[in-house]
Formats: C-alpha cells, sequence, structure tokens
C-alpha cells in the first residue's frame, strides 16, 4: 500500500467523537479508579430522544428530517447544551457531546447538566422560512422535555440567535414565556452581552494561560486558527486585540496566511458581512490543509472533530494546541503530540466559554436582570482563568496532561452529586 501523501495526511480521521470522548473518559476513570457502578452511570445517558421532524418545503413537497435530544447526566442540575443543524448528525456524534457537556459545566463550576441536541438537514439547502419550520416542529416534539429547570437548548453549528429566538418563541407558545428556557438569544429578547464572542473569548482567555507555561510570551505570539466560524473569527479578532500575531486562518473552502500578522479586526468585519476569507486583501492565499503545518507558537484548531489525528500530528509545527472545536484530537493524536511537549489545553477546557456565559445569561433571565458587557466579560474572565488554574494544578500533581486533569475534575464533581443523590 503506497505511503499516504501530506495532503492526504491532513484531512480529518475517520475517527468518531463519541468514540474521542470515550477513550478519554475511560483514561480519566481508570485513573480515578471509578467502580463499575459508577462507569456504567457515567458512559450512558439518563435519556436518549428520536423525533421525526417533516418540513413542507416551499415548492409543496415534504421532507422528513430526524431530531435528536440526549440529556446525558443531570446530577448537578437542569440538562444544557447546544442544538446542531446538519446532515451528518447521528445519535453517537449527539451522545458524546452530550456526555462532553456534562464534563464541561462541572469543570468550570456551572451548575447544568449535560445535553446536545439536533436535526439531520442541511440549513444550507433551506430557506430560512423552511429552517424555522424545522424548529420549531422540533421544539414542538421536544417542549415536555424542556424548560428553565429542565434542559437549556442553545446555539450550536448552523444554528444561531434568530434559531434561539424561534425556539424561545415556540416553547412560550406551548407553556408562557419563559425566556430562560433557551440561550443564545437576540439581545432583544433577553440575551447576554458577551453571548456571540464569549467561547472565541474563552479560548483566547485559556491560550494567554498557556503560551507563558512553555516560555512564550502573549505579546507578538504567532497563531493559526483553523476555522473562521463564530469561534474562529472571534478568537482572530480578540487574539489580535490582546497583541497576538494570527498569521493564518482557514476554512473548509480557502485559507489565507500573512507570516507578518492578519488584522483580526478587520478579518472579523468582513466576515461578519457575509464575505469569504479569499477576499480579504492583507494575505496570500494558501490551501486549507496547509493551515495545520503553518509554523506557529499556537494552533487553535476550531472548525472539525478528528482534525489532528496520529496520520498528522508530526506534522504540525507548533508548541501550543488550544481546541475551540470539540474532540479536534485523537487519543493517538495527543499521545504523539506529548512526546513532542507539544501543550494541550482540551476542549472540555478551552470552549467552555459559550456555555459560562449560558449560564451568565440564564441567571439574568431567571432575575429578569441584565448585566452590562463588561460585566460579563469579568465574570467570564474569572471562571476561565480560574478553572485553567485548577487543571494546570491537577495535571501538575498527578503527572498527567491538562485533558486528564480536566476530564477526572469534572468526573469527580459529577460523581460526588450523584452519590449524594443516592444513584448509586
Amino acid at each position: 500500500m503506497a505511503a499516504a501523501t501530506d495532503s492526504e495526511r491532513l484531512r480529518p480521521a475517520e475517527v468518531s467523537n463519541f468514540e474521542i470522548v470515550t477513550e478519554f473518559f475511560d483514561r480519566a476513570a481508570d485513573r480515578l479508579e471509578l467502580d463499575d457502578s459508577a462507569r456504567d452511570l457515567l458512559r450512558s445517558s439518563y435519556r436518549e430522544v428520536q423525533v421525526q421532524v417533516p418540513l413542507r418545503r416551499d415548492d409543496g413537497g415534504v421532507d422528513v428530517y430526524i431530531g435528536y435530544r440526549v440529556q446525558h447526566n443531570g446530577a448537578r442540575g437542569p440538562y444544557k447544551g447546544g442544538i446542531r443543524y446538519h446532515p451528518e448528525v447521528d445519535l453517537d456524534e449527539i451522545r458524546a457531546l452530550a456526555q462532553l457537556m456534562t464534563w464541561k459545566t462541572a469543570l468550570t463550576g456551572v451548575p447544568f447538566g449535560g445535553a446536545k441536541g439536533g436535526v439531520n438537514c442541511d440549513p444550507e439547502k433551506l430557506s430560512e422560512h423552511e429552517i424555522e419550520q424545522v424548529t420549531r416542529g422540533l421544539v414542538d416534539r421536544l417542549d415536555k422535555l424542556m424548560g428553565p429547570q429542565r434542559d437549556i437548548p442553545a446555539p450550536d453549528v448552523n444554528t444561531n440567535e434568530q434559531v434561539m429566538a424561534w425556539i424561545m418563541d415556540e416553547y412560550g407558545k406551548l407553556n408562557g414565556h419563559a425566556p430562560a428556557a433557551v440561550t443564545g438569544k437576540p439581545i432583544s429578547l433577553g440575551g447576554s452581552q458577551g453571548r456571540s464572542s464569549a467561547t472565541g473569548r474563552g479560548v483566547v482567555m485559556c491560550l494567554l494561560d498557556a503560551l507563558p507555561s512553555v516560555d512564550i510570551e502573549p505579546e507578538g505570539a504567532k497563531v493559526a486558527i483553523a476555522g473562521s466560524g463564530n469561534v474562529g473569527s472571534w478568537a482572530a479578532r480578540i487574539a489580535h486585540e490582546h497583541g497576538m500575531q494570527v498569521v493564518a486562518i482557514s476554512n473548509s473552502r480557502c485559507a489565507i496566511r500573512n507570516d507578518d500578522g492578519i488584522d483580526g479586526v478587520a478579518l472579523f468585519e468582513l466576515l461578519r458581512d457575509g464575505r469569504d476569507l479569499d477576499e480579504f486583501d492583507g494575505a496570500e492565499g494558501i490551501d486549507p490543509g496547509e493551515l495545520l503545518t503553518t509554523p506557529c507558537d499556537a494552533l487553535v484548531p476550531a472548525a472539525l472533530g478528528g482534525m489532528i489525528h496520529a496520520e498528522n500530528a508530526e506534522l504540525l509545527d507548533c508548541r501550543v494546541i488550544v481546541e475551540g472545536a470539540n474532540s479536534p484530537t485523537t487519543p493517538r493524536a495527543e499521545k504523539a503530540l506529548a512526546e513532542r511537549d507539544v501543550l494541550v489545553v482540551p476542549d472540555v477546557l478551552a470552549n467552555a466559554g459559550g456555555v459560562v456565559v449560558s449560564y451568565f445569561e440564564w441567571a439574568q433571565n431567571l432575575q429578569h436582570f441584565r448585566w452590562s458587557e463588561d460585566e460579563v466579560k469579568q465574570r467570564l474572565a474569572d471562571t476561565m482563568h480560574g478553572s485553567y488554574r485548577e487543571v494546570a494544578e491537577r495535571a501538575e500533581r498527578d503527572g498527567g496532561g491538562l485533558r486528564e486533569a480536566a476530564y477526572c475534575l469534572g468526573i469527580e464533581r459529577v460523581v460526588e452529586a450523584a452519590r449524594t443523590r443516592g444513584y448509586f
């Protein structure tokens, strides 16, 4: 069999999110010496729901999609997790992401459990009216499982504040006005200041903590970002504002590079206007696959799961990886990176800014009170920097990496809550 070319090795691995999350859970469970009853409870989900979501298309035809909601564990509070619209959504992926949310909320001290949802539609092929109908149809079938004290959805892949507004409206028709039933809403409907930037901001906060630990000053540090969606674009802007040099950024269609630094604010404005990376004047175009091999101090994978794997880990030219996406690094790749002394800040910590500010939005809605953007940013900074410090101290104490330490902290907190409740 011929050896894989560099181009082939830069493609995402054929490893599912479920396989990745399960292996990382098992490693942490082994270190914690969890008994079988605890493992069985935490590996499986409390509830998994699959529903039909029929859609009458604008042309009169009818499509039938499958909607999912997985509630993994609610020992620490109401279920919390995003809803994604993507043609490849399936039950295993939603299971994995729901479990990841359980550890993420526990790690950051947010009083939620973990959940995730999705519909296997392709929103790029649907009109806005059709996306609205899919959303309202999903809520109609799931509303008995939802609620401010039950399960609180949020935006995820291919969903946004408009979709959250439709969710809030449809839930309100069925149950009465309840803005705390969903987060990531528009400001005009009770959304929180700072919510749209929260995940990208949290990524940069972790980057600010991680770089000095490998003797790199954040000022002038070179950063490459794989992904230019909400997380990647905000990370580019905020990294630029902190004096870092964004040297490359990509999406599935194109990529740009400038070794002297890309103006992250100008880039953000271009993307917000609906234009693409290849329309940006201050950088040269490169193949998207080359992003991972761009020499930099820090790499932020903020797009696909499994994009860093055993076949391409050796090609990376960075000192730090901060995971803006869920499950971008496979277990085998992480081992290879550790052997090269590449520090990996795991998704369960690095991209938790979104759920942290979702908690702030939920709390504001329940109090019928609104915090300023500066107050939200400061509370997020306190939470992210505090969580990073806890994880780093645990890793130093136990001798493992940041991911294992993060999983152990999150799992311990869920186990404590579950045992205190009498679940096992």
